[in-house]
């Protein structure tokens, strides 16, 4: 994808396409664990979105696994459907805000296992359990839970554009205040790949809206000069 020069030339398995404007909405992907038992148990207890499976386990034990914001956002949430929601960082301490780490610390509902790493996620065809490594000890232990939470953070499907667009220090795309404008005129992003906060459907849905707009003005303006 060449957005040097115009018109804009992208190149897909079905051809090259020449556009004068263009929406990004390649959005932003989970980071996961890398255990083959997680990518065969996700959707069957195995989830990256709390928010989004959370209702599936009122009443069961989850486990949440993380230690920065996102991790806390997700075991607090959490707490309105399961029974218990246990904690699990390879660290003595949380990578998360203060505030963050003070409101799962002194929820009732919520457990933390420190030092500790997941090797193992148990069940066919759901979720059972989950196998502990603490990374100080070498000790092993293997704990029942309802669903696994993974919680370590997202990463904007932006390599494509690298060097091509301005982006933040975490990958994703910078936009100009209250629009979906980029740093290349005529370039919009909507979505994940440009929110690293709400990263909600309904979110990226009205900044899909928003720089469909913006692009239908961009146009009308290029027309007209």
């Amino acid at each position: 994808m060449d957005l040097k020069k115009k018109p804009f030339r992208l190149t897909a398995e079905e051809g090259t396409y020449s556009t004068r404007s263009l929406i990004i909405a390649s959005g932003a992907s989970a980071k996961l664990l890398g255990l083959p038992s997680e990518r065969r148990l996700m959707g069957h207890g195995v989830s990256a979105c709390a928010t989004c499976d959370g209702f599936f386990f009122r009443g069961k034990e989850v486990l949440v696994i993380g230690g920065g914001d996102t991790a806390m956002e997700e075991a607090t949430f959490l707490t309105k459907f399961a029974s218990k929601v246990t904690i699990v960082h390879r660290r003595d301490k949380f990578r998360c805000s203060k505030i963050m780490g003070g409101r799962a610390k002194t929820n009732r509902q919520i457990g933390i296992i420190w030092d500790t790493v997941v090797e193992e996620i148990f069940g066919d065809p759901i979720v059972t359990g989950v196998r502990l490594k603490n990374v100080k000890t070498g000790k092993i232990t293997e704990m029942k839970t309802d669903g696994v939470f993974v919680a370590i953070g997202h990463e904007p499907n932006t390599k494509l554009f690298a060097g091509q667009l301005q982006m933040d220090e975490r990958g994703y795309i910078v936009t100009k205040k209250e629009t979906t404008e980029t740093s290349v005129p005529g370039v919009f992003a909507a979505g994940d790949v440009q929110d690293h906060r709400y990263r909600q459907a309904v979110t990226a849905a009205g900044t899909g809206c928003m720089a469909a707009l913006d692009a239908e003005k961009y146009l009308e303006s290029a027309d007209q000069s």
